[in-house]
């Protein structure tokens, strides 16, 4: 049969499960009520399907039932400030509720175990706190494969209802949804019909004088219904008193439960007949709710759900410690009940509800249009086919590290700008690039059709002061939130540079997926720029003279992936075909090897890196000088080809053929800070990653993989006066000796993610920034086949790197089809002049391409 889901989709229940598993309790009748409306609904939806009920209680253990029940009578009777504690704790002191929750998931999840492997569910509903636990500890040791999903009576959720793995919580109302968010951001949830069986249903006055017939109850006159659920605890007497104080019309029927005492009171009063009736256990509760005007209770669970669904005012007095209170709050916050906090106020209530019957109205109504557009059965019927929810999960280590080491002034956000060809028609006299807004609505669309291959870009980080953070699965994501347009140049304020600064330097939010797209056109001259500098993102004018250029940006928050993993992303979501992982590189011999001597190998490597990080010292003369919040970027380009080919000319890798070119160019340009040995301390990320080659619709493996998986050497890159062929050549034999600092530094950052978070972030906020290192430097391949973006050829791509804490300059290289772009983040307090060192950057390149096409012969001799 049809039916509407949480998220607004269509599902037609053509899984209607064979077997249905209900997990609840007896502690009282509420959950136990809950689960009797999820049978009879289930057997009226899939009428060949087995139903069993499982009473959580009862299968920890012989004693654990009795032992539950006698603590929360006399924690309700007896103690409510010690309850009042517990519920309070519970919301106050996380690692409380965490502990709380684990132990009592484990003990559950235990016993729940043997019920599921025996009944092999295809569907499991909860009613009970402590049963959803259990199956929630099942599910993450991967026990429960079947859709999960938790029904919660309460109208205040807290953390003992609400855990991670359980693919859906239906709660009461918006404010009850607000709170299990607060409980547990990394819960799924909705508002769902109130929970009760078929006979909980709007009466009208007809009827309610229908059902005053059927129970002998009076016919005229108000009628108030006192009911505090089955155990009938709370303040009854108290109530009853209020009541009958309120107007000497009222009739007043109170459903006692199974407390005896309470009943006998009640008789012994001697009130005339019909004005007070006292009901001993009865299961006649939809018609006595039917009959009533007004429903008394002390707290906004399965009684208030009940009243609510049959369309009658509630009323809440002194709210039992605990849960009892919160429920009340929230259900008087939602507009679907009041609080009275004591006899007078009850008094007072009633008798202006029975003096003004449109008031009673008013309550009907806003009853009727809660439950009105809910559909318990529909709700019930979706649950099938529940897609699997995941909790938060922790950040690895070298995700964390980059969250721990940003700052105001020094967020860590990588980034790239994609330069698109301004000449690529795509009908008559219409470029593909002139209208950004229909670039980025192309986009949009793209991310929505292309979203399961992009794990990177659907997770959200779960900040938490002190503690440590964690990633969160985000759902219903709108493009429209990341992905943008913007125009800049003649007639707006803001130039194609000072738009360029504006994106990046302003740091991605964090309160959904953190990263952007801008799709940045500029239709005047290229050379129309502010006071950012000629080179900052700028490419000349197409040949066929269209004028203006075009760019993607992007930005993503480095917690989400290295440079790999977002370039891999970036060409996932942009390109206008699926394209394969990147060109697959070889893993590092040492990852390879096995056996004995292997490891043995592996941990001298780790003992010299460890030696040799340890022995480094510190990066520069003095205390590095502090970040500003100000940046510049600047960029050049070289010849893919021609980098690949003086590498091989030169007989080293192309990595120590950029670096060389780097170290030579800070020594003619200067450096961003003041050495004493002619060398600065340059930190040069390395891939740890084994890649393979994946296609479309595959796994993310390899460099497709989100997340962090490098590596890093600490670089004395050699800047004083010597030849520029001899400076690459020292560059290379250290990059060589490089392997054990690289092993050394993924364990440090291991070692340094096992700390506790606040710790965590004040060491990596240390041992990442200017103490260690003055410059950032980092190759990464890229593609070489032409990619294209809306029938846009992609030119060019550019990467931002970001700082770190006290250090002034990153340089970025990219190959991308026949372009290597380099792109310069430079703080412009540290090193103020990035324009002039990329055109420094390009021309001692040159120098030393015409000094290897020599063949060695002309040294190409740094200046002094």
């Amino acid at each position: 049969m049809p039916s509407t889901a949480p998220d607004g989709n269509t599902r037609h229940g053509d899984r209607a499960p064979r077997r249905l598993l209900v997990v609840s309790a007896t502690i009282g009748e509420g959950h136990n009520a809950t689960a009797a409306a999820v049978e009879e609904r289930a057997g009226e939806l899939w009428p060949g399907c087995e139903i069993r009920r499982v009473d959580t209680l009862d299968v920890m253990g012989r004693v654990t039932g009795p032992a539950f029940r006698w603590i929360y009578r006399v924690n309700v009777d007896r103690t409510p400030w010690l309850y009042d504690f517990f519920y309070r704790e519970l919301w106050r002191r996380p690692w409380f509720a965490a502990a709380s929750c684990r132990f009592t998931g484990v003990w559950a999840g235990w016993a729940l175990r043997s019920v599921v492997a025996e009944f092999q569910p295809d569907l499991v509903v909860s009613t009970y706190p402590l049963g959803t636990g259990g199956l929630d500890w099942l599910r993450r040791r991967g026990g429960l494969n079947v859709p999960v999903a938790a029904i919660i009576s309460d109208f205040a959720p807290h953390p003992f209802w609400v855990y991670s793995e359980v693919d859906l919580h239906y709660v009461a109302s918006e404010p009850s949804l607000r709170a299990m968010f607060r409980a547990r951001p990394d819960a799924r949830g909705a508002v769902g019909a109130p929970p009760v069986v078929s006979a909980f249903h709007p009466a009208d006055r007809a009827a309610m004088v229908a059902a005053r017939a059927a129970l002998d109850l009076p016919a005229d006159g108000p009628l108030v219904l006192i009911s505090c659920g089955s155990l009938g605890f709370g303040s009854m007497d108290r109530a009853v008193d209020a009541a009958l104080a309120a107007d000497p019309s009222i009739n007043v029927v109170v459903a006692c439960g199974r407390n005896d005492a309470l009943r006998t009171r009640l008789v012994a009063r001697g009130e005339p007949a019909g004005r007070l009736v006292a009901l001993g256990w009865t299961n006649r509760m939809p018609e006595l709710t039917a009959a009533a005007d007004v429903v008394v209770t002390n707290a906004g669970g399965a009684t208030a759900l009940e009243a609510l669904a049959t369309g009658r005012a509630v009323l809440l007095f002194e709210p039992i410690a605990g849960h009892g209170k919160a429920n009340a709050a929230l259900m008087e916050q939602a507009g679907l009940g009041q609080v009275c906090p004591g006899p007078a106020q009850l008094t007072a209530t009633l008798r202006e509800l029975v003096r003004s019957p449109e008031l009673l109205e008013t309550a009907r109504r806003r009853a009727a249009e809660h439950t009105g557009g809910l559909d318990f059965a529909a709700e019930l019927a979706a649950l099938p086919e529940l897609p699997r929810h995941r909790g938060s999960r922790p950040l690895a280590a070298s995700d964390a590290l980059f969250v721990g080491a940003a700052t105001a002034q020094v967020p860590q956000q990588v980034g790239a700008v994609v330069m698109l060809d301004p000449a690529r028609p795509t009908g008559p006299g219409e470029s593909a690039v002139s209208d950004p807004e229909r670039i980025a609505e192309g986009l949009r669309e793209r991310f929505l059709a292309r979203a399961e291959a992009l794990p990177m870009l659907r997770r959200r980080l779960w900040l938490r002061p002190g503690r440590r953070p964690r990633w969160l699965a985000a759902e219903d994501i709108d493009p429209a939130a990341h992905i943008t347009a913007r125009t800049v140049g003649a007639g707006t304020s803001v130039g194609w540079a000072g738009a360029v600064r504006e994106f990046f330097d302003t740091p991605v939010p964090v309160d959904r997926p953190p990263w952007q797209l801008l799709v940045l056109r500029d239709p005047g001259n290229a050379d129309d720029i502010d006071a950012g500098g000629a080179a900052d993102f700028t490419e000349a004018d197409s040949a066929d003279g269209d004028v203006g250029q075009t760019a993607v940006l992007a930005k993503l928050h480095h917690a989400l992936g290295d440079g790999l993993a977002v370039t891999a992303t970036l060409a996932v979501l942009i390109s206008d075909r699926p394209v394969p992982s990147l060109s697959a590189v070889s893993a590092p011999a040492d990852d390879a090897e096995r056996g004995t001597r292997a490891r043995l190998a592996r941990a001298a490597r780790l003992a010299t890196g460890l030696v040799d990080l340890a022995t480094s010292g510190r990066a520069a003369v003095g205390t590095p000088r502090p970040s500003s919040d100000r940046r510049r970027y600047a960029t050049a380009r070289l010849p893919a080809a021609r980098v690949r080919a003086v590498s091989r000319e030169l007989g080293t890798s192309t990595s120590a053929l950029l670096l060389g070119v780097l170290g030579e160019a800070l020594h003619r340009h200067g450096a961003p800070v003041t050495t004493s040995n002619g060398r600065i301390r340059t930190a040069v990320p390395l891939t740890a990653r084994r890649v393979r080659r994946s296609l479309p619709g595959e796994p993310a493996t390899g460099r497709d993989a989100p997340g962090n998986d490098t590596a890093a050497i600490m670089l004395d890159l050699p800047i004083g006066p010597m030849p520029a062929l001899a400076r690459i050549a020292e560059v290379a034999r250290a990059l060589d000796l490089g392997d054990a600092q690289s092993v050394a530094s993924r364990f440090a950052v291991l070692a340094l993610g096992r700390l506790p978070g606040a710790l965590h972030t004040r060491l990596a906020r240390v041992v990442y920034g200017g103490r260690f290192f003055s410059v950032i430097a980092s190759v990464m391949p890229g593609w070489r086949r032409e990619l294209r973006v809306l029938g846009a050829r992609v030119t060019s791509v550019y990467p931002v790197l970001p700082l770190a804490d006290g250090v002034g300059l990153a340089v970025g290289y990219l190959s991308w089809g026949d372009v290597l772009g380099i792109g310069v983040t430079a703080d412009s307090e540290l090193f103020p002049d990035p324009d002039r060192f990329v055109d420094t950057l390009v021309e001692v390149f040159g120098d030393v391409a015409s000094g290897a096409q020599a063949g060695h012969s002309s040294e190409v001799v740094g200046h002094a």
